[in-house]
């Protein structure tokens, strides 16, 4: 086989590559350096396919790195989304691998952070629900929950969505049963709505979740 063409795309720094007179894939301008590529150059089959895997690797890491600009992601949304955008399963373990050595992906930091910006509005059953959607490790999310929330801290912010909640409403038990479904759906514990509704609810005798 040999390399008729080394054409430009665009302003980007990506080749399309003919082979034989007919197109073969997009290259990085580092692969075609890197590999000193040039057009009359005879190639065998192996050898190519070693090098789309090396530059499969590059874009694939690039790929993930803009994906990141826009928002922190967990490692299963990096790679689902790069398993979504057609690269080989070889390449997006590498890039992972790669961005986890750089500290770009984190799940441990992840998970803290969201717990730390949705506490007060979300209860820790919710917030296990939505990290485990993300696919955070069930490990790292107990201990997460337990290091940054605490009875006390749990029970207040539930207080408080309660009384916004409840705001402008009449108090009678369907606004009462209303508001325990609406905590329990924030994701706070039983215990805990219970003892929040029960409270803000003093002259309301209605005990049908015991």
């Amino acid at each position: 086989m040999v390399i008729t063409q080394i054409k430009k795309i665009g302003r980007g720094e990506r080749y399309s590559i003919f082979i034989d007179g007919v197109f073969n894939c997009v290259l990085e301008a580092e692969i075609i350096v890197k590999n000193r590529l040039k057009s009359g150059m005879e190639i065998i089959d192996e050898r190519l396919v070693e090098i789309k895997l090396e530059n499969g690797n590059i874009s694939c890491f690039e790929r993930a790195l803009s994906t990141l600009e826009r928002g922190a992601k967990t490692e299963k949304q990096i790679r689902d989304y790069l398993l979504s955008k057609g690269f080989l399963e070889k390449s997006v373990e590498s890039a992972i691998l790669k961005l986890k050595e750089y500290g770009y992906v984190d799940d441990e930091a992840y998970a803290e952070n969201y717990i730390k910006t949705y506490s007060k509005v979300k209860g820790k059953n919710r917030l296990k629900k939505e990290l485990l959607l993300k696919g955070i490790s069930s490990n790292i999310i107990s201990y997460k929950l337990n290091e940054l929330f605490d009875k006390e801290e749990e029970y207040k912010n539930c207080e408080t969505i309660c009384q916004k909640y409840l705001k402008g409403k009449e108090k009678n038990l369907k606004t009462k049963q209303k508001a325990f479904n609406h905590l329990l759906n924030k994701g706070f514990g039983f215990d805990v709505v219970k003892n929040v509704v029960g409270k803000c609810f003093l002259e309301v005798e209605d005990e049908s979740w015991d």
